[in-house]
């Protein structure tokens, strides 16, 4: 009992979900001694959902395995490449074969949704004793995960909110660009391949007259749809955060200042395109800046934030580049004294 005790303890030790994830992982290895322990997400859009790995612990590993932070999804494996996980995600009940060794599918769960799978290959089928105790822990879990998700997520659109901005963007500043193939070994993968990351501020256009044309309730209903539309163009690695108010901020990672730009206007269009309910369309306009080496996140921010004031004073419902604006002259590299709000 106190093993037991001592790895809820190391569970809830710390507020990061890449080390609850190896946490759960290896304490299920110490516990159990299974074969192999992982812990598995869903990502992607609907018929074409694929597994990317959280933690992986398999014996002599020390350390979990886990997917880079910007893999690509079409690097990653299918749904049905792996019949029990998917049976288990779409039954949420666990599933058990026997076997050498016997596999062993746990549904993880999060807002009242299945949202990825725990898999753990052991010599003999689990006793109904090691299946109380896995489905103990992952309800610690899941409510740690609950709590996690109060702290750092905006209660209206469930998007992460401004206090969880500094830590991903130096996350995801450290991280390493994700490889490309590389033919000429067989396509294996390399380092590099030139991907950088990006910030932006989307600020929705007029949205005061939204709230005084139609009130508070409209507005909010406004904000939700919104934050809808962008998880649904950015990818499943991008990040996007509400600031405040109908202020957002998208961290994403892209090939160069062409892709960047591409997903970005895409979100434009898309927007401008979309009937809202009541209200009609809305557009919005953004700015947007990649990030430096040895940048900080108010430095970065405060270029996007430039650049989308800029597209605020020329027209609104565009999208527009710090270092373009720079380069034509519209801008100087350093930050603007004005602390006027456009709406």
């Amino acid at each position: 009992m106190s093993r037991v005790v001592d790895h809820l303890a190391e569970l809830t030790g710390y507020r990061d979900r890449d080390v609850l994830d190896a946490s759960l992982a290896a304490a299920l290895k110490d516990l159990l001694s299974p074969e192999l322990v992982a812990v598995y997400r869903v990502v992607g859009e609907p018929e074409q959902e694929r597994w990317l790995t959280r933690a992986r612990l398999a014996p002599g590993e020390v350390a979990p395995e886990a997917d880079p932070i910007w893999a690509e999804l079409h690097s990653l494996p299918l749904l049905q490449a792996h019949p029990a996980r998917a049976r288990c995600l779409s039954q949420g009940q666990p599933v058990c074969e026997g076997g050498a060794p016997a596999l062993s599918c746990f549904p993880l769960e999060a807002d009242c949704q299945t949202v990825g799978v725990l898999e753990l290959h052991t010599r003999e089928p689990l006793s109904a004793e090691d299946q109380r105790l896995v489905g103990g822990m992952l309800r610690v879990y899941r409510n740690f995960q609950a709590l996690l998700d109060y702290s750092e997520r905006d209660s209206l659109t469930g998007l992460l909110n401004r206090k969880t901005f500094d830590v991903s963007f130096l996350q995801m500043a450290l991280q390493p660009p994700p490889p490309l193939p590389d033919a000429a070994q067989g396509g294996l993968r390399r380092p590099g391949g030139g991907h950088g990351a990006w910030l932006a501020v989307i600020d929705i256009d007029h949205f005061k007259r939204v709230n005084d044309q139609f009130g508070h309730l409209i507005g909010d209903e406004v904000l939700l749809l919104l934050a809808r539309l962008m998880r649904s163009t950015f990818r499943f690695h991008d990040k996007v955060y509400r600031f405040g108010g109908e202020e957002f901020v998208a961290l994403v990672r892209c090939r160069d200042q062409r892709e960047a730009l591409g997903a970005f206007e895409r979100l434009r269009a898309q927007v401008a395109a979309h009937p809202f309910p009541q209200v009609g369309n809305i557009t919005v306009s953004i700015g947007f800046t990649r990030v430096r080496a040895g940048d900080t996140p108010n430095e970065a921010f405060e270029r996007a934030d430039r650049a989308v004031y800029f597209a605020k004073q020329h027209g609104r419902n565009r999208v527009a580049e710090h270092a373009a604006l720079v380069a034509a002259g519209s801008l100087t590299d350093t930050p603007r004294e004005s602390d006027i709000e456009l709406f």
